[in-house]
């Protein structure tokens, strides 16, 4: 039955495809026909009668044909054709040979391909009629179309799915129409729905295609925070530092974001007052922290509310409840071993600076937290009072005096005091505590400075000469009151007058008309001061009064007292100056010594004797190849040995029948430099002990412990010439053996002498 369908279908297509062609030939006869013929076509006739051209219809294809045969598209056909074959068609464009063929005797065309109207919707091409025979034109080159004709077959199509669309929970129907009315993010927070769209209007053979869209469920804030626990318990120990952290909790929100942000708070006035909640940003905990130092002996147990709130809160969910919750939280404080306190915490104490060493200044007092009656001891912090000036009774806490006190050296005394528990000295508190020492009238008053005055010899009576003050190290609690008046053996003085000025000031005043410098230059004023007590103490201070001469206008121009000149003129910084130019005097005073003295140095004295140096020169050219042995020094060392020559005594010479030796005979004993045992060395000794006389008067030396040298080569050699110039005999007389005994750098000269002197005695025999 679905293939009796099918060729329907195919036939009644074909029918509405013959129907459109027989149209459009129709319609192409009409309207194309007149103008094909040209004015130099040859078919146009004379009588004004047009040939007819090209017969077609407009060509149709069908898209996605499944055929096995090609696919008949259409005919072209020329009017001029008899059937015999005579005529050829050809086509060319788009699609030509490949897609589309043609039949060069009929004309029908044929689609070889299946066509998709969704990629290419229609073909151009252009028609040609020739003669067979000729190969000529025999119709103009005609261009036709070829449209490909829709049919189902692509399914609708959702260009951008998958789909993604949110809503918010407990939303009013709007376009997304929900199946229920109260929408649950908690309770499913995620939906995804198929929709399909069919073409054809849903009719049967339409085509379909489906999409997948997921509906996301956004959160609004409607649930309220609440916490897991009605009550929470910590524990802390009672020392715990005020901002300790004592514990967190929280509470629990459905909702996601910033819906789930919360505050919490304190509620009750004695967890506000204790504790301290603050909200953790991070983790939205509540932070129980303390505000106060805790104690366990008045309050072991606190009880704390702590309340949450969201912070954001949607007005249209109000309905569905408050956005609080509340919990309680039990604070147990914790017992520790607790050093000493003291109590009152009054850290001053007064006493008198006349106190005797033993008295008591006060008494501190320490109780154990942890036990009202158990025992404290007390000490004083001895770095705080390293002169030990105050003690303490380790029982009581009575602080008594150690020293004599002094107000006017030391006013304030600021220890520390340890309270310790008796068993348990670790357990140590401290308090500061500050002494004053009250002031007692034990320093008399002194005059401000040693007072001197001036007065010119013309004075009048009555001329004000000095205003005296006084100090006192003492301060009474009423302030300072001092008297003053003359000392009972100056009240004959007829000189001058005191007055007491009533401002703890006096003045003097002159009380006779003139002064006589020649008389008496210099008077002396006893004052006594005495202060208001109790007890009242006085003393005596004495001003000097010196007569001067003045001029007319009362200027001082000179005084009898060199000494007063001296000290009223000369300012410190004149004394300075003075002392500078002195001292630049000793520096040139040195300066000159020390020039002189090095001047001296370089000159020689008269009666010094000739100094050279010691210069030891030597040319020796050594033994040769033969010398093996190394140059040995202590020759030179031993240049001073010298050795005395007795020329009729010694080992060596001949007896009395024996031939005489001249003199020169005995200069071989030289070179040996054998150690004389009675070597004269006064003349180096004259020498040193002169050089050091002259030194010793000599100023400008360097002193006694420096080091000087001298050189001196003596007044002369007892060593005769040992030239050969003054020989008394030749050379064949001389013994040349003794050059055997100087060692081997005289080796060859030895065997040169030494042996022709042999030979020659050999010779001789």
């Amino acid at each position: 039955m679905a293939k009796g369908l099918q060729g329907f279908s195919w036939t009644m297509l074909l029918l509405f495809c013959a129907i459109q062609e027989l149209g459009a030939w129709a319609m192409h006869t009409a309207v194309e026909g007149p103008g094909l013929g040209q004015p130099e076509d040859p078919a146009l006739l004379a009588g004004g009668r047009v040939k007819r051209g090209w017969v077609w219809n407009q060509f149709f294809v069908v898209e996605e044909y499944t055929g096995t045969e090609p696919l008949y598209v259409g005919k072209i056909h020329s009017d001029s054709d008899e059937g015999d074959g005579s005529i050829k068609y050809t086509i060319s464009g788009e699609g030509a040979g490949t897609i589309f063929l043609i039949d060069e005797i009929t004309g029908d065309i044929h689609a070889t391909e299946r066509l998709d109207r969704e990629q290419k919707t229609f073909y151009t091409l252009r028609a040609q009629a020739r003669d067979r025979q000729t190969d000529q034109l025999l119709e103009p080159e005609s261009e036709f179309i070829i449209k490909v004709q829709d049919i189902n077959d692509s399914e609708p199509r959702f260009l951008e799915g998958p789909y993604i669309g949110s809503v918010a929970e407990l939303s009013p129907v709007g376009v997304i129409r929900t199946a229920v009315a109260d929408l649950d993010r908690e309770t499913q927070d995620r939906y995804e729905v198929v929709i399909r769209a069919t073409d054809m209007a849903g009719q049967l053979g339409g085509l379909s295609g489906s999409t997948t869209v997921t509906i996301v469920v956004t959160d609004v804030n409607d649930n309220p925070p609440r916490f897991p626990q009605k009550m929470y318990q910590f524990s802390i120990v009672e020392t715990a530092p005020v901002g300790t952290t004592i514990g967190r909790v929280k509470a629990e929100d459905s909702d996601v974001g910033e819906n789930t942000d919360m505050t919490y708070r304190v509620k009750d006035e004695e967890g506000v007052e204790m504790f301290k909640v603050t909200t953790d940003s991070n983790t939205q905990e509540a932070v129980i922290t303390v505000q106060k130092p805790l104690d366990y002996e008045s309050t072991k147990v606190h009880t704390v509310v702590v309340e949450a709130l969201n912070k954001f809160v949607d007005p249209r969910f109000m309905d569905l409840g408050t956005f609080q919750d509340q919990t309680i939280v039990r604070v147990s404080v914790l017992d520790v071993d607790e050093p000493p306190e003291f109590r009152p915490p009054s850290n001053l104490m007064e006493v008198q600076e006349d106190a005797h060493v033993g008295s008591v200044v006060g008494v501190v007092t320490a109780l154990d937290p942890d036990t009202a009656n158990h025992p404290v001891r007390y000490a004083i912090d001895r770095s705080t009072d390293t002169e030990r000036i105050f003690d303490i009774d380790a029982n009581t806490g009575a602080i008594v005096t150690g020293k004599v006190l002094d107000r006017e050296t030391a006013g304030w005394h600021n220890i520390t005091v340890l309270a310790m528990e008796a068993d348990n000295h670790s357990q140590v508190s401290r308090a500061s505590l500050r002494i004053r020492i009250l002031d007692v009238n034990d320093n008399p008053p002194e005059l401000a400075t040693p007072y001197e005055a001036a007065v010119c010899e013309d004075a009048e009576p009555g001329q004000l000469i000095q205003t005296i003050s006084v100090v006192d190290r003492d301060e009474p609690q009423s302030g300072h009151r001092f008297y003053f008046t003359l000392v009972p053996e100056a009240t004959t003085n007829h000189h001058f007058s005191l007055l007491d000025i009533k401002d703890n000031t006096a003045a003097v005043h002159t009380q006779r008309m003139g002064f006589n410098r020649q008389e008496q230059d210099v008077y002396l004023l006893p004052i006594l001061v005495v202060d208001s007590g109790p007890p009242a103490l006085s003393s005596t201070g004495t001003l000097t009064i010196r007569i001067c001469g003045c001029d007319s206008n009362g200027a001082i121009q000179s005084c009898n007292s060199t000494a007063y000149v001296v000290s009223a003129t000369l300012s410190p910084g004149a004394l300075i100056a003075l002392l500078v130019c002195v001292l630049i005097l000793v520096v040139l005073v040195l300066l000159i010594l020390t020039l002189k003295r090095h001047h001296k140095s370089h000159l020689t004295s008269e009666d010094d004797e000739d100094m050279r140096d010691n210069v030891i020169k030597y040319n020796d050219e050594g033994g040769g190849e033969q010398d093996t042995e190394a140059y040995d020094m202590s020759a030179l060392r031993s240049l001073y040995d010298f050795s005395e020559i007795k020329g009729s005594d010694g080992g060596g010479g001949l007896g009395e029948g024996g031939p005489s030796r001249n003199p020169a005979s005995e200069l071989h004993t030289l070179p040996q430099w054998v150690q004389s045992p009675d070597l004269d060395f006064s003349v180096f000794r004259d020498y040193i002990c002169k050089k050091v006389e002259q030194a010793d008067e000599d100023l400008s030396v360097p002193p006694y412990d420096s080091f000087q040298t001298y050189a001196f080569e003596g007044l002369d050699s007892p060593v005769p010439s040992l030239s050969s110039i003054n020989t008394w005999s030749s050379s064949s007389e001389q013994d040349f053996s003794y050059l055997r005994g100087w060692g081997p750098r005289f080796r060859q000269l030895a065997a040169l002498y030494a042996g022709r002197r042999g030979e020659e005695d050999s010779e001789e025999s």
